[in-house]
């Protein structure tokens, strides 16, 4: 008798036939990974399908990577990474979809799909820069009015653009360049034998 991944398996396979990118099993899940061209009607079709049955959204987030594999990643750098919950068939997936420009990174809104997106892709808006194509509502969602940037990008600096402080004389908050100079943080070796009373 298959495992419930086999079948899973067999089954994106019968589904979806050549249109997958890559499919793979890591720690007893699946992850698909999908053209952003084919990504809404394969999202659909993942919900729809009674063979598949992914009914419920759990998490979306946004993934650079461009300094992926200590720099030796040639691929494209941003992703969208949805995971998705199949009650009816008790199973899970990830489903993988990178946007195509790097420069301008463009994937298509799921909120359509499960409206349970909603938050999690303005969350990756605002962090990553990921434009959702048809979002009703795509605004920053964490970070502060007007903030510039996107700071978990790989290149936003550690200590960001500017830093605010409230300012006693014109009693408000004032935004300012920041002061905090940038450094390379260095991790302490121990190389002692005994360090800490442990005995080697």
């Amino acid at each position: 008798m298959a495992s419930k991944l086999e079948t899973l398996k067999a089954n994106l396979e019968a589904a979806f036939g050549g249109r997958l990118v890559s499919i793979t099993e890591s720690v007893g899940e699946l992850t698909i990974v999908v053209k952003a061209a084919d990504y809404l009607e394969i999202t659909k079709r993942l919900r729809d399908d009674r063979t598949l049955g992914f009914e419920q959204l759990i998490d979306l987030c946004g993934v650079d990577y461009q300094s992926y594999g200590e720099g030796t990643y040639e691929g494209l750098r941003f992703a969208a990474v949805l995971h998705l919950l199949s009650v009816s068939n008790n199973w899970r997936l990830r489903v993988r979809v990178f946007a195509p420009d790097d420069d301008m990174p463009i994937v298509p809104s799921v909120v359509d799909i499960w409206n349970s997106a909603n938050w999690y892709e303005r969350e990756a808006f605002d962090l990553y820069g990921l434009v959702f194509e048809g979002h009703p509502d795509l605004r920053r969602i964490l970070t502060d009015y007007g903030f510039i940037g996107h700071p978990f990008r790989k290149d936003f600096p550690l200590s960001g653009y500017v830093e605010m402080r409230y300012d006693p004389e014109e009693k408000r908050v004032v935004y300012q360049p920041v002061t905090i100079e940038p450094r390379e943080v260095t991790p302490r070796v121990i190389r002692e034998d005994r360090y800490g009373g442990l005995k080697h």
